[in-house]
């Protein structure tokens, strides 16, 4: 096969505090050719998500940082165009981590093939993908819900919170969902089933939270932090679990926030209510969990149980103004990028 260009966007400098438009660029590059083992990849559907943010910073994390120049990450869905590895045939639909780029070269050993005939493909990025997964390991591993008991989730409109709030439903709990504005809320509560929904941005929004949960609140699945935590914590019961998944809140902070010094009182709090508060990374799980999960989804998204929505932007040129607006919220859904149509 003849050189492939690519279409990809860089970081083209670390942000300070809020990214901008500018801490992107785009370039043009040849690939190379694929070496045994290798194959070559057309993205079709790109996934946008929170964590990405942490990556555009040096600061220590989970996961080594981009360097300024090197391609964004992002998982994608992909084609193979060529391959020199026997188990990922040309044509195949794959998974992979390709990044924000229209093409890429990936070991044919990291990546998945998809089976299209199943979901449709974005879905790999989504409810059946690392999202879904998260919100179901976070869940049933940390969070431990039992049936009759209160789980409460921020950011309940978004691939992973409305994932928990279903799973937990499932499972024999009550589901109150945390959102931002009412057409968000209507989604949680009258399509995907939530016992309640609230709206984090209403004036009164730590007095309806109070009153949804009469009984106090037993796992609490925490993305946000925030204000929407400072409402939460005192309403934790005794015994209560928090998987902490993110805090989209803080990620752009540049500094830590004024005012008085409340850790003293929550950690007090953790103490008096015997609370778990577990941050993880699903990839901790994967190995234990994934087979159940992609069990378990699968039949919840035939059944109707479990059910999705996804926010799609069509070209890879406007994945930057599709993250920023992620990290407002202005997302409805799974934020996917079409970067190319399917075959």
């Amino acid at each position: 096969m003849s050189a492939v260009t690519s279409t990809r966007i860089v970081l083209a400098s670390r942000p300070d505090g809020e990214p901008t438009e500018d801490n992107f660029r785009t370039e043009t590059v040849d690939l190379p050719e694929l070496s045994d083992g290798q194959v070559l990849l057309r993205t079709v559907y790109l996934s946008l998500d929170p964590y990405m943010r942490g990556r555009m910073s040096a600061a220590e994390s989970y996961a080594a940082p981009v360097e300024v120049g090197d391609v964004m990450v992002g998982g994608t869905v992909s084609q193979v165009m060529e391959s020199r590895n026997p188990d990922v045939a040309e044509g195949a639909y794959v998974l992979a981590y390709g990044g924000w780029q229209t093409h890429s070269v990936a070991d044919g050993r990291s990546v998945r093939v998809l089976d299209p005939d199943r979901a449709p493909l974005s879905t790999a990025l989504g409810v059946l993908g690392m999202p879904g997964f998260t919100a179901y390991a976070g869940l049933l591993k940390i969070g431990r819900p039992q049936a009759g008991e209160t789980v409460v989730v921020a950011a309940a409109s978004g691939p992973v919170g409305s994932a928990v709030g279903q799973i937990a439903k499932i499972h024999g709990a009550r589901a109150v969902g945390i959102a931002g504005g009412p057409e968000k809320c209507a989604h949680v509560r009258d399509d995907l089933g939530f016992d309640v929904a609230i709206d984090h941005r209403a004036d009164d929004f730590a007095e309806q939270l109070r009153d949804a949960v009469p009984d106090g609140i037993d796992v609490y699945f925490e993305n946000v932090g925030g204000p929407v935590t400072a409402a939460v914590v005192p309403l934790l019961n005794l015994y209560a679990r928090m998987p902490v998944c993110g805090l989209v809140a803080q990620y752009n902070a540049p500094s830590a926030p004024e005012g008085p010094d409340r850790l003293p009182a929550f950690m007090g709090r953790v103490l008096t209510k015997s609370l778990t508060i577990r941050g993880f990374i699903q990839s901790e799980f994967v190995e234990e969990m994934y087979d159940d999960f992609e069990r378990d989804a699968s039949q919840w998204v035939a059944q109707g149980l479990l059910k999705y929505r996804e926010d799609v932007v069509d070209g890879l040129e406007n994945a930057p103004e599709a993250f920023l607006g992620l990290l407002h919220g202005k997302n409805f859904g799974k934020l996917v990028v079409r970067v190319a149509p399917e075959e």
